[in-house]
Order: structure tokens, then sequence, then C-alpha cells
């Protein structure tokens, strides 16, 4: 399965997401911000970032700016819980799979990163 890092500063929700893509079988790895999440990127090689927009120390959008421009064939997938901040996420679609609205129940998280994966598989083809 897939090597997910989760970059999340609701820790509720970080282990929440992070349990549940376990249960498909993917390793997850857990970031608390921006700046955490790209040191651990470059830690390791990881299939797909899956990160909030709007955290403390380094958000989201930078997150992806810095991870894109590091690592250009990792897949990223957004979360947020706020209107707006998807809305600053549109100039990242070339480098975003998608953006998922909060709250999402487990099956809506676990549907898009598989589709999240099967779209970078299918890329990769």
């Amino acid at each position: 399965m897939a090597k997910i890092l989760i970059t999340e500063d609701e820790d509720s929700l970080r282990m929440f997401v992070a349990r549940a893509l376990r249960l498909d079988g993917h390793e997850t790895h857990e970031a608390g911000d921006g700046a955490e999440g790209l040191e651990k990127l470059s830690e390791g090689t990881f299939d797909l970032l899956l990160s909030d927009i709007r955290m403390p120390v380094m958000d989201g959008i930078e997150l992806v700016h810095q991870a894109s421009a590091k690592f250009p064939d990792l897949k990223i997938l957004l979360m947020t819980g706020y209107a707006e901040q998807r809305e600053r996420a549109d100039d990242l679609v070339a480098k975003v799979i998608d953006v998922v609205q909060k709250p999402f129940a487990l099956p809506d998280i676990r549907r898009a990163v598989a589709s999240a994966l099967a779209a970078a598989n299918s890329r990769a083809a």
C-alpha cells in the first residue's frame, strides 16, 4: 500500500485519519504543522501528502508550494473546513489532486485517499 504523510494541527483529527488509513493497509506518518511536515518529507519517500490548509507555523498552501518544488512527483491531497481556504487552493490545481471539505466521515477520507492514489497511479502509467 501507500506511504502517506498526514499534516494536520488538530491532534484528534490527525490520529483519526491516520487510524482510518492504516485500516486500509497504508503506512502513515504524522506532522502537526507544515514546517514539521516539510521536514518529514525530507526524511523519506512518500506516495501522498494529505495536509490541512489552515495550520500554524506554515500553512498547507505554503507546504504545497515548497513540497512540490522539492518533490515534483509527490501526490498531494488537501483538506479544509473553511470555504475561503478552499478558494486559496485554486491556484494549486496543477499541484493538488483534490481538496476534501471538513467535516468528513471516515469513509469519505478513505475514499478521497483511494481516489488520489488511483489518480496518481494512472498519471504515472
